[in-house]
C-alpha cells in the first residue's frame, strides 16, 4: 500500500522544502487562470441560449453584453488587484470581510466560495466532456464515468503537489490560449476579406430554423448578461493563492493578474464577435458547442486545425478544475483554523498539499456530476451566484480597509488614497447589483438551491465551532493551582513510560498524573509537527514545573506521527535490552455526540494501528494505556506541582481521537 501510494504520490516532501514549491508567474497563471480563461469557452454559448429565447435576430444583442462583461471583468480585477497588495497574505474575500466587515459577513464570504469552488470542478469537467463528446457523438452515453475519471485524475495530480500540478497544467492552458487565439486571428482575416459563409451577418440557427427578433425584453437582455458572468469566475483565485507564488508574492501575483484579465478579456471578445459574424446553431437540447461550430466554420470540421482546438479546449475544460483544486483547499484550511471546519482540513499531506482537502472537494464535485447527469448548462445557473456574493463582500470590506485607515495617526488623504477607495466601492456596487440580477432571474432555474445552501454552511461553521470552542473551555487550565504530585503510591516502580502530548491541558495533564503515580521513570514525548505550537508546549512546561519530568520533542520534518515515535521507542528498548519494553501512555479525550468524532485528528486511532503493527514485525508485545478524559468534565483537578496557575491555551489543542 505504501509503494503504492508513493507510485501515484511521490516520495514525501520535508516541511522545509515548502519555499521551492513555490510557482513562477507561468506556471502561476495556469494553476489559478485556468477557470478564468476556460469561461471563453462557454460564457458566449451561456448568452446565447438566453437570447434565443427572444429569437434569433436578437443574436446582436449579445456583442454588447459582451462587452458590458468585460467592462465589469476590469472593475472587478482592478479591486482584487488592491486587495492583493493590501493582503499579501491571501486568503482572498474570506479574510477581508472578516477582518473588515465582521465573523458573519466573512463565513458568507467563506460559505460562497466553498460552494462555488465545488461547482466550477464540476461545471469545468462537464464543459469540457461535452467538447469531448461534440467531436465524437458516439461516447456521449459515457458522459458520467469520463468525468468522474477526469475528476480523479486532477485529484491524483494535485496530490502530487503545487509545482508538479503546475508543470502539468500549464501545457494544456497555453495551447487552449495560442488555439483559440489562431481561431480569432483566422477568423477575423475571412471577415476581412468577405470569406465567410451565408446565412447573413447576425442570424443564428435554432434548432434547424431561422427566425427573426421576437420578443426581446430588458428582463431577457439582464437574463443573458447574467449568464454571461460566468465569465468572471475564478477572478478571485489569485488573491486567494498569494502564498504560492515565489517571492515577492504581491507583486507576481499582481502581475500575474493583469495577464488573465487581459487574455481572458481577448478571448471572450473574439469568441463572441465571431459567433455574431459565423452561421451557428444554438440548441437547448444538446449538440455541438457553439466553439466546436465556430471552429469549424473557421478551419473547416475534421481539418488538423479544429482537432487541435476542440482537444485543447477539452483539456482546459477538464483541468480548469484544477483552479479549485488549488484554492478550495487553502482556503478551507484557513477557515479551519480559525475553528469553524473540521481541524484536519489544516493538516499537510506527504507533498505539502492540503490532502484531505483535495480529496474532499474531488468527492463533493463527483457527488454533484452524477447528481446533474455531467451536464454543464444546467449547473450554470447556480454557478455564478455564489461568486458574486464573495465579490461584493471582498470590495465592501475593502472600503472598510481604506476607511479605516483615516484613523492612523498623521494619516493624510491623498488622489491616490481617494482613487482606491471610489474603485472599491464602485466595484462592491456594480457586483451587489449583478449578484442580485443574477439571483432575481436564475431563482427559478436553480438558483434557490445555492441561496438556501449558504446560511446552511454557515449554520455548519457555527455549530463547528461552538464544538471547539466547548473543547477548549473543558480541557483548559484556566483557575488551576497546581500542587504537589501524590509520589506515595505503594504500586509505583521503575518500569519505563512514555506519555504523548502536543499541549498541556487538563486532559495531558491526567495522563501524565496517571502515570506518576505507576511509575518513577516517566517521560512526556511531544512529536514536533507545528514549531510553534511545540515552542508554546515548552514554555507552558516551565511555567507549570514540570522539570522534574523530561520532555523530549522529536522532529518529525516529514508531519509523521506514527514513524518518529515507533522509531524513539526502539531506541529506548535498545538502550537497555534487559528491561521491559517501555509503555505508551496516550492521554484520549471523549466526546458525547458520534459526529464530534468527525471534527477531530483521529491520532489515536493512527497511533494504534503503527504500534500493533510494530508488535507484529517485532513479535513481542508492548503496553499502551489510554487515560480516557470526557469532555465537560470538570470534577478534574490536576495534582502537579506548581504554584502559579497561567492561562490556558485557548484552542486546548491534545492528542486525541
Amino acid at each position: 500500500m505504501v509503494d503504492l501510494r508513493r507510485t501515484l504520490i511521490g516520495a514525501p516532501l520535508a516541511t522545509h522544502q515548502a519555499i521551492h514549491q513555490r510557482l513562477s508567474k507561468v506556471k502561476a497563471l495556469a494553476v489559478f487562470s485556468s477557470d478564468a480563461l476556460s469561461s471563453s469557452a462557454y460564457a458566449t454559448e451561456a448568452i446565447l441560449l438566453v437570447l434565443i429565447g427572444a429569437g434569433t435576430g436578437a443574436l446582436a444583442v449579445s456583442w454588447p453584453i459582451t462587452l458590458g462583461i468585460a467592462a465589469l471583468l476590469l472593475i472587478v480585477s482592478f479591486s482584487y488587484y488592491q486587495t492583493i497588495h493590501a493582503y499579501p497574505n491571501g486568503g482572498g474575500a474570506y479574510i477581508v470581510a472578516k477582518d473588515n466587515l465582521g465573523v458573519f459577513p466573512g463565513l458568507t464570504a467563506a460559505a460562497s466560495l466553498l460552494i462555488d469552488y465545488i461547482l466550477t470542478v464540476a461545471v469545468s469537467v462537464s464543459a469540457g466532456v461535452a467538447a469531448l463528446t461534440s467531436a465524437f457523438p458516439e461516447i456521449v452515453q459515457f458522459r458520467v464515468p469520463i468525468a468522474i475519471g477526469i475528476v480523479a485524475f486532477i485529484m491524483l495530480m494535485n496530490l502530487r503537489g503545487v509545482r508538479e500540478s503546475g508543470t502539468f497544467f500549464s501545457i494544456p492552458t497555453y495551447a487552449f490560449v495560442v488555439g483559440v487565439f489562431l481561431m480569432i486571428g483566422w477568423g477575423l482575416i475571412r471577415i476581412i476579406t468577405g470569406n465567410i459563409p451565408d446565412p447573413m451577418e447576425g442570424q443564428i440557427v435554432t434548432d434547424g430554423v431561422v427566425s427573426a427578433t421576437e420578443g426581446l425584453t430588458l428582463f431577457i437582455i439582464l437574463r443573458a448578461f447574467s449568464a454571461g458572468c460566468t465569465a468572471l469566475t475564478g477572478v478571485e483565485a489569485i488573491s486567494n493563492g498569494i502564498p504560492a507564488f515565489k517571492p515577492p508574492e504581491s507583486h507576481h501575483a499582481g502581475q500575474t493578474l493583469i495577464m488573465m484579465v487581459v487574455l481572458l478579456s481577448g478571448l471572450f471578445i473574439g469568441v463572441t464577435f465571431l459567433a455574431n459574424h459565423f452561421p451557428i446553431e444554438v440548441s437547448e437540447h444538446g449538440g455541438p458547442t457553439v466553439l466546436s461550430q465556430i471552429n469549424a466554420e473557421v478551419f473547416g470540421a475534421g481539418t488538423v486545425f479544429y482537432f487541435y482546438v476542440q482537444f485543447a479546449t477539452l483539456f482546459i475544460l477538464s483541468l480548469a478544475a484544477n483552479t479549485a483544486f488549488a484554492d478550495f483547499p487553502r482556503l478551507a484550511s484557513l477557515i479551519s483554523a480559525d475553528r469553524f471546519l473540521p481541524r484536519q482540513l489544516t493538516n499537510f499531506g506527504d507533498r505539502l498539499v492540503y490532502s484531505n482537502g483535495i480529496i474532499l472537494l474531488a468527492v463533493l464535485a463527483s457527488l454533484l456530476i452524477i447528481l446533474f447527469d455531467a451536464r454543464e448548462q444546467n449547473m450554470l445557473p447556480l454557478y455564478a451566484v455564489g461568486v458574486f456574493v464573495s465579490f461584493t463582500l471582498s470590495q465592501s470590506g475593502m472600503v472598510i480597509h481604506w476607511i479605516k485607515d483615516r484613523k492612523r495617526e498623521g494619516f493624510v488623504p491623498t488622489r491616490a488614497w481617494r482613487f482606491k477607495l471610489g474603485m472599491n466601492a464602485f466595484g462592491a456596487l456594480c457586483t451587489f447589483v449583478v449578484g442580485i440580477v443574477l439571483m432575481v432571474t436564475k431563482f427559478a432555474e436553480g438558483a434557490w438551491l445555492v441561496i438556501v445552501a449558504i446560511p446552511v454552511l454557515i449554520a455548519m461553521f457555527l455549530r463547528i465551532h461552538s464544538h471547539y470552542k466547548g473543547v477548549a473551555r473543558s480541557l483548559s487550565l484556566d483557575g488551576i493551582t497546581p500542587s504537589p504530585p501524590r509520589t506515595h503510591n505503594l504500586l509505583r516502580n521503575h518500569t519505563p513510560l512514555i506519555v504523548l502530548m502536543n499541549s498541556l491541558n487538563r486532559s495531558s495533564l491526567q495522563a501524565l498524573e496517571y502515570a506518576l503515580q505507576i511509575s518513577d521513570n516517566v517521560r512526556a514525548v511531544a512529536i514536533s509537527v507545528e514549531p510553534p505550537q511545540i515552542e508554546a508546549l515548552r514554555k507552558k512546561w516551565a511555567q507549570w514545573n514540570l522539570g522534574e519530568v523530561p520532555l523530549d520533542i522529536i522532529d518529525s520534518p516529514y508531519r509523521e506521527i506514527s514513524e518518529p515515535l515507533v522509531r524513539y521507542l526502539h531506541e529506548r528498548d535498545t538502550a537497555d535490552p534487559e528491561r521491559l519494553p517501555t509503555i505508551v501512555v496516550i492521554p484520549q479525550f471523549v466526546v458525547s455526540k458520534w459526529w464530534e468524532n468527525l471534527l477531530h485528528n483521529g491520532t489515536t486511532s493512527i497511533i494504534r494501528a503503527a504500534l500493533y503493527r510494530d508488535q507484529i514485525e517485532r513479535g513481542h508485545g508492548r503496553p499502551v494505556i489510554f487515560v480516557p478524559y470526557r469532555i465537560g468534565d470538570t470534577l478534574y483537578q490536576p495534582d502537579i506541582i506548581g504554584r502559579e496557575s497561567p492561562k490556558p491555551d485557548p484552542r486546548g489543542d491534545e492528542l486525541h481521537g
